[in-house]
């Protein structure tokens, strides 16, 4: 892998924080009823509008780079078509549970950013070395000295009161999303972390053009054939949040949301092993989820995270610093070898 290609997963990493820390804050803004002339609304009620957005900005953005020639092709009813192969559906349907269960956990009441994105990165950094296990990655020192701030990190989180009071329904909601990753990072490692662009971008595109349209295709089943409240609040987001003064926000979201999914996406495909690629991919987003409770705390007069939620996110901030260190011993090198 050269300089070049290395280097890139910094340049994803940055576009995802960009995205993250916007999609955060307005996600759990709109929920709470802080944005001018909005009342609080449902999670549930936010995401027919935002997955609607979300697959029309997945169009657009693989029409705009060209990506979408590196999909597989099939033939149905007679007409060539974009068709996604077994891998690519399945890692595309993990990747829509990833992104629904996301949204909602900023919808919780009683759950900050910080403290959802601790638990659900944690859970994942702690996936990730078991995943290079089971698909033969060697996992280098930086990588476990990452691993160990992040683990850390969670269990600091923990040490706080009332850190282990979860409502039954964020409790599924995170472990639906610990879930699609367990699965998803397998399918990555086996089928597309070779290095080979050209087999990368195939596998990036076909998920792509499964995760979102899919979310959306269930949502439409719920709001059609759901009962109780499950399908009041998907009904209420198809019928009644379009015509409300929360649908340019709701938009906003599904955007950001989909800018999230591309680039979050692009740094876990780098060719690296995953105990790599997840810290990078997470330290990124905690972040993000600092500057957004940050800017909420200072325009909306949330709460501001505990010491323990910054302590913890922190030590991720502390984890990329040190996945960093081969990168820039490299870009020095370089800089020294072409110095006259």
């Amino acid at each position: 892998m050269d300089r070049r290609t290395e280097s890139l997963i910094w340049m994803w990493a940055f576009g995802y924080f960009a995205c993250y820390a916007p999609y955060s804050a307005l996600t759990k803004a709109l929920s709470r009823g802080w944005l001018p002339s909005t009342g609080p609304t449902s999670g549930l009620a936010i995401l027919p509008v935002s997955v609607a957005t979300s697959v029309f900005g997945m169009i657009v953005f693989l029409w705009a780079t060209g990506w979408w020639r590196y999909a597989s092709r099939g033939v149905v009813f007679g007409v060539e078509i974009p068709l996604p192969r077994r891998s690519t559906l399945a890692s595309g349907l993990c990747t829509a549970v990833i992104a629904a269960t996301t949204t909602l956990s900023y919808t919780f009441q009683g759950v900050s950013i910080v403290f959802a994105m601790l638990l659900m990165r944690g859970g994942v950094l702690i996936l990730a070395p078991v995943v290079d296990a089971i698909t033969g990655r060697r996992v280098r020192a930086m990588s476990w000295a990452a691993l160990g701030l992040s683990l850390s990190a969670l269990v600091v989180a923990f040490l706080e009161d009332g850190g282990w009071q979860l409502t039954t329904v964020a409790i599924i909601d995170i472990g639906a999303y610990l879930l699609g990753y367990f699965l998803r990072l397998q399918l990555m490692s086996r089928e597309a972390k070779s290095g080979d662009r050209a087999e990368t971008l195939r596998f990036f595109v076909e998920e792509q053009l499964v995760a979102t349209p899919a979310l959306l295709l269930s949502l439409v089943a719920v709001a059609c054939w759901g009962e109780g409240a499950l399908g009041g609040a998907v009904r209420s987001g198809f019928i009644d949040l379009p015509r409300s003064a929360a649908l340019p926000f709701a938009v906003a979201i599904g955007l950001l949301s989909q800018g999230t999914g591309v680039f979050g996406g692009l740094v876990l495909l780098d060719g690296r092993e995953n105990s790599f690629c997840v810290p990078v991919n997470r330290a990124a987003s905690v972040l993000a989820g600092v500057v957004a409770s940050l800017c909420l705390w200072a325009l909306a007069d949330a709460r501001l995270p505990s010491v323990h939620q910054l302590g913890g996110a922190a030590m991720l901030i502390a984890a990329i610093g040190a996945l960093s260190v081969p990168s820039l011993r490299g870009a020095w090198a370089a800089l020294g070898r072409r110095a006259p």
